[in-house]
């Protein structure tokens, strides 16, 4: 493989990338754009293809990679449902993704917490007016309140890790136990964790199991004013349900990192655009939600990662060499 093209590339990649092409002597063509199935079919044969996540990438486009010849595909994401692994499968397509240290989302993570505790978003708004009363801002201390954490991969048992130094009862849910998160805190039931709770902050990988795993019916198992938390995977969350549980005030505070069909909304510049997402919108502009638009990854360390993972992630499988993230 000589040629590799990169599909929605940020300023902040283009270094690595350019040092990458020259550790590797291969040719990296770079572009700001999401790969469309109508770019696809432009493609050099026999080249390597590597996107992030703001495309969506199953049967048509698998078939047209195969066409083209071109059979290694990297993600620069940790996540992968923007990618259908069995269509990849049946058209010889070679899918692998990034991986980066976990502390980064971890450390994001427990920022939101304090931010939803501590009310930050009224205060900063009162500020802005010169108002600067107490009433109403009186916090919590994460030392009086239950955290349940579901998932205890990486990213899962690192916020863990982080959490257990503020003397936080720490419970966690996941379908597959380690010892290193059992350690800081217990394992129990997802409905136990749900009805326990002040806090739940959801560090899964987003599939069709796990799709809107937050939604009315476990929302109302939860405690009246839960803090919910996500910096994984927008679609873990129904947007509609949690709207309805911010109205309602059965959600006491939302920190959210993403949200359900933020493809073409974040990461760009939209500022003199109409906004139609009208969810997002209304969401957002609730005094106790405090909505970032999917940067808890975004660190110096992991878009080095990232990039690298990209690259060399492509080049192993090409040369049958083990690719420690390959998915297929």
């Amino acid at each position: 493989m000589n040629k590799i093209y990169a599909f929605e590339v940020r300023d902040d990649e283009q270094k690595y990338l350019d040092d990458l092409a020259k550790k590797h002597h291969i040719e990296i063509v770079c572009s700001p754009e999401v790969l469309t199935l109508e770019k696809i079919a432009t493609l050099d044969q026999n080249s390597g293809v590597t996107i992030l996540g703001m495309g969506h990438y199953g049967e048509k486009e698998m078939a047209e990679l195969k066409e083209r010849s071109i059979h290694y595909l990297s993600t620069r994401t940790i996540g992968y449902n923007h990618i259908d692994l069995e269509a990849a499968k049946r058209h010889d397509v070679h899918v692998c993704n990034a991986s980066y240290a976990p502390n980064g989302v971890a450390d994001y993570t427990v920022m939101m917490i304090l931010l939803c505790l501590r009310n930050y978003k009224q205060a900063l708004w009162r500020m802005q007016v010169n108002d600067f009363s107490l009433s109403g801002l009186a916090g919590r201390e994460m030392k009086d309140l239950t955290i349940g954490v579901i998932g205890t991969g990486h990213i899962g048992t690192q916020v863990m890790k982080d959490l257990s130094g503020f003397g936080c009862q720490l419970i966690c849910y996941d379908r597959h136990k380690n010892d290193e998160a059992a350690s800081l805190g217990t394992y129990v039931s997802l409905d136990e964790l749900y009805a326990r709770s002040d806090v739940i902050t959801i560090h899964l990988a987003l599939n069709s199991e796990t799709n809107h795993i937050i939604n009315e019916e476990s929302i109302a198992k939860m405690k009246d004013g839960v803090v919910l938390i996500n910096c994984a995977r927008g679609g873990l969350m129904d947007i509609h349900a949690l709207i309805k549980g911010v109205e309602q005030e059965k959600i006491g505070a939302l920190g959210l990192d993403t949200v359900e069909e933020e493809e073409g909304i974040v990461h760009r510049d939209l500022k003199t655009a109409i906004f139609a997402d009208r969810d997002i919108a209304y969401l957002r502009q609730f005094k106790n939600v405090v909505y970032t638009y999917h940067m808890a990854f975004y660190t110096d360390a992991a878009v080095r990662s990232m990039a690298e993972c990209g690259i060399e992630g492509l080049l192993e499988m090409a040369n049958d060499v083990e690719c420690k993230t390959q998915l297929c």
